[in-house]
C-alpha cells in the first residue's frame, strides 16, 4: 500500500543532471509562460513608445498635401506616398545646413567639457584628501537646486561684459557651468564605491594620482561616465531656450532654426516633419552606440 502511494503521488521536482531535484515541469511551463507573457508586455510597451517616431519619420516622408489630406498611417496603405523631396529641400535651406553644424559645435565640446571635468573633479572629491573638501562639495551639491531661469539676467549681463554674448562659446559655457554639479555628483557617489584596497594596492606600487585616475578609475567607472555624456549630449542637443537666449542667428543651433522657419512660413508642416526627424538621427545614434554602457551605468547605480 505505502508503496503504491508513493507511486501516484504528484511529482512537483524533477532529478537534475548532477543528481539535485530541480523544478518540475509545471513549474517550468510557469516560469516560460511568464516570461512569455513579460516579453510580450514589453514588446507592446516598445512599439507604444516607438510610436510616434515612426509617425513622425513616415510623415517627413509625405508631400505638404498629403500630410493635410490624410494622416501617417495610411502610408501602410499606400506606400507609393512616400518621397525624399521634404529632406532635399530642407538640406537645400543655407541656414537649416548651417544650424545643424552650430548644433555639433555647441554639444559636442559642453559634453566633453561636462566629461571631463566632472571626472577630474569627482574623483578628487572621493579619493583626494584636502582642506574643506566636504564643504565645497557640499557648495557644487547645493548648485544643483539654482534654477536655470534665476541665472539667465546676470550671466547675460556677464557675458556681454565679456564679449562672448551671442556666440557659440557663451552657449557653450552656459551648458557647461549648469551640467558639471550634476556631473561632480553623480560620478562623485560612483567613484566612491571603488573599493579603498584597490587603490591603496596600486599607491604601494607607485603609482601617482593621474595613473590612478586613468588606468583603475576611468576603467571602472566607464558607464557612469557613458551615462552621464548621453544625458549631457541629448540635453545640450534638445535645447532651445538658452540657444535662444544666448545665441545670435549665426550662431543658432537646429532646433532655434527650424522654430524660426516654422514662424515664417506658417505651419510648413512638411519642414517641420523632415526637420524634426533629422533633429533626432544624431541623439538617436550616440544612444544606440553607447547603450550597452548606459543600461550597465543605470543598473549599477541600482544595484548599490
Amino acid at each position: 500500500m505505502t508503496t503504491l502511494q508513493t507511486a501516484r503521488a504528484p511529482q512537483t521536482t524533477a532529478p537534475t543532471a548532477s543528481g539535485r531535484t530541480g523544478p518540475g515541469t509545471a513549474t517550468r511551463a510557469v516560469r516560460r509562460l511568464a516570461g512569455g507573457s513579460t516579453r510580450l508586455v514589453l514588446l507592446v510597451v516598445a512599439l507604444f513608445w516607438l510610436l510616434p517616431t515612426v509617425g513622425l519619420l513616415l510623415s517627413s516622408l509625405r508631400g505638404p498635401l498629403d500630410i493635410q489630406a490624410s494622416g501617417w498611417w495610411t502610408v501602410l496603405t499606400k506606400p507609393a506616398q512616400l518621397t525624399l523631396h521634404n529632406y532635399a529641400s530642407l538640406l537645400d535651406n543655407s541656414a537649416i545646413t548651417h544650424s545643424f553644424l552650430n548644433s555639433l559645435l555647441i554639444t559636442v565640446p559642453a559634453t566633453l567639457l561636462v566629461v571631463v571635468v566632472g571626472s577630474l573633479a569627482g574623483y578628487v572629491f572621493a579619493w583626494v584628501e584636502f582642506p574643506g573638501r566636504d564643504w565645497v562639495f557640499l557648495l557644487i551639491v547645493g548648485l544643483l537646486v539654482v534654477p536655470l531661469q534665476v541665472a539667465l539676467v546676470p550671466i547675460t549681463s556677464l557675458f556681454g561684459k565679456l564679449g562672448i554674448f551671442g556666440s557659440i562659446t557663451s552657449v557653450v559655457l552656459f551648458h557647461v557651468a549648469f551640467g558639471l554639479p550634476f556631473a561632480i555628483f553623480l560620478l562623485r557617489n560612483f567613484f566612491a564605491g571603488i573599493p579603498r584596497e584597490l587603490l591603496e594596492a596600486a599607491r604601494l606600487d607607485g603609482a601617482g594620482e593621474l595613473w590612478l585616475f586613468l588606468r583603475v578609475v576611468v576603467p571602472l567607472g566607464g558607464p557612469a561616465i557613458a551615462s552621464l555624456g548621453i544625458f549631457q549630449f541629448l540635453w545640450v542637443w534638445n535645447d532651445m531656450l538658452v540657444a535662444l537666449i544666448f545665441a545670435d542667428p549665426g550662431s543658432a543651433p537646429l532646433t532655434v532654426a527650424l522654430q524660426q522657419q516654422t514662424r515664417h512660413f506658417g505651419t510648413n508642416i512638411d519642414v517641420l516633419s523632415s526637420g524634426a526627424f533629422l533633429s533626432m538621427v544624431i541623439p538617436l545614434v550616440v544612444f544606440f552606440a553607447f547603450q550597452r554602457q548606459f543600461v550597465n551605468g543605470v543598473m549599477a547605480g541600482a544595484l548599490k
